[in-house]
C-alpha cells in the first residue's frame, strides 16, 4: 500500500478484535474467550502455530501416532480428535476423545498453560508462511481479502492481521522452549 493512501475495504481482511486481540471475523468471540479461560488437563496436548505454518500437517502426524498409524475415517472424526479451539471453544477440548490434541494459533500469553500439559510449537520460514497465508486469505471468501500480494505483504509485516505479528508470536513461544 502506498504511503498516505487508504486501503480499499477489499484490501483489508475481515477481522474482529476480541478483548484487544485480532481474530478472523467469522470466529465466535465466545469460543475465543472460553479458550483463554480453559484450564488444561494433565494429559492435554496442544499443537500451536502461527497460521499457515504446518498446523494441519502436525495434527495428522500426532493423531497417527496416537492411533498407532490408523487414520481418521472422516473429517468429523479428525476434527473431534484435534479440535481448533478458537472455532470450537474450550468445550471441545473437554469432550475430545483421548488421547487427542488441541489446535490453537494463539500467542503464548493467551494460550492456556499448564506445566503438565504438552505443547508442540511449529515454526515455518516467514516468507513461506506469508505466501501461504496470502493464498489462504484470497481463497476463503469469508476472509474478505481481494488485494494483491504486495498489499498483503505490507499487512503481514505490520502485524495488523489475524493473530497479529508473526515475529512476536514466534518469539513469545521461543522464550518458553
Amino acid at each position: 500500500m502506498s504511503e498516505g493512501v487508504l486501503p480499499l475495504p477489499s484490501e483489508i481482511p475481515a477481522s474482529q478484535f476480541v478483548d484487544g486481540f485480532q481474530l478472523p471475523a467469522m470466529f465466535p468471540a465466545d469460543s475465543f474467550r472460553s479458550v483463554v479461560q480453559y484450564k488444561p488437563r494433565d494429559d492435554d496436548v496442544f499443537i500451536v502455530t502461527y497460521p499457515k505454518c504446518g498446523t494441519t500437517w502436525t495434527q495428522n502426524i500426532v493423531l497417527l501416532i496416537f492411533r498407532q498409524g490408523k487414520p481418521a475415517e472422516s473429517a468429523i472424526e479428525f476434527f473431534s480428535a484435534s479440535p481448533f479451539l478458537e472455532i470450537t471453544g474450550a468445550k471441545a477440548a473437554e469432550t475430545m476423545p483421548r488421547p487427542g490434541a488441541c489446535k490453537v494459533h494463539l500467542p503464548f500469553h493467551l494460550t492456556p498453560w499448564s506445566d503438565k500439559a504438552k505443547y508442540i510449537y511449529v515454526a515455518r520460514n516467514p516468507k513461506d508462511c506469508c505466501v501461504s497465508y496470502y493464498h489462504h486469505m484470497r481463497n476463503i471468501p469469508d476472509h474478505g481479502f481481494n488485494g494483491t500480494f504486495d498489499q498483503f505483504f505490507e499487512i503481514f509485516l505490520s502485524g495488523k492481521i489475524d493473530y497479529e505479528d508473526y515475529f512476536d508470536h514466534l518469539m513469545g513461544w521461543y522464550e518458553h522452549r
